[in-house]
């Protein structure tokens, strides 16, 4: 018995050293400036950082001091942890597995339409409140005015070999707005 409770306090030590860097990205996120493109991601990577803290020192203290009590805590709140990261995951992929893809003849990418993915997914994303913050990130980002430098036309940025889906997509939205 000894050996399993050494084995879960070195594991449970490794975690909760592996949840200060978690715990101090999110609060990085925060302390920045308000952007959309993070915004989501800011507490909630914060609070996982500490729960993973709170949980692996309760597993720590319990298995290296003995503490059945504050094991048997430290199993339910990880048995709940790893259902929520279940029930994360389940979801996600439920809302990106259909990718909107379908092959072109001739191209050496595939085209992505909006009807093709879930919709979940596309409700959120044509939302017109969802949508201004979408594209306030990309234009945050230095996407657009990299894809302009490279390609001078519309056929040779279609006809270059090493164009990603998202970059094409992204191409032809722009295309699209102007």
């Amino acid at each position: 018995m000894a050996l399993a409770n050494n084995l879960t306090a070195i594991l449970n030590l490794l975690a909760l050293l592996c949840s200060i860097p978690i715990t101090a990205s999110g609060i990085w996120l925060a302390s920045k400036p308000d952007n959309e493109c993070v915004n989501l991601l800011r507490w909630p990577v914060v609070v996982l950082g500490v729960l993973i803290l709170v949980v692996s020192a309760c597993g720590f203290i319990g298995a290296y001091q003995y503490k059945e009590t504050l094991l048997a805590v430290y199993l339910c709140c990880m048995a709940i942890l790893i259902g929520l990261l279940l029930v994360v995951l389940i979801f996600a992929f439920v809302v990106t597995r259909p990718d909107g893809s379908y092959p072109i003849p001739g191209r050496g990418y595939k085209e992505y339409r909006l009807e093709g993915f879930s919709s979940w997914l596309r409700e959120n994303v044509v939302d017109s409140k969802n949508w201004g913050k979408i594209r306030a990130c990309l234009a945050d980002t230095n996407v657009c005015p990299k894809l302009t430098q490279q390609f001078i036309t519309a056929d040779q940025f279609f006809s270059s070999s090493s164009i990603t889906p998202l970059q094409a997509c992204g191409h032809l939205h722009i295309l699209s707005t102007k």
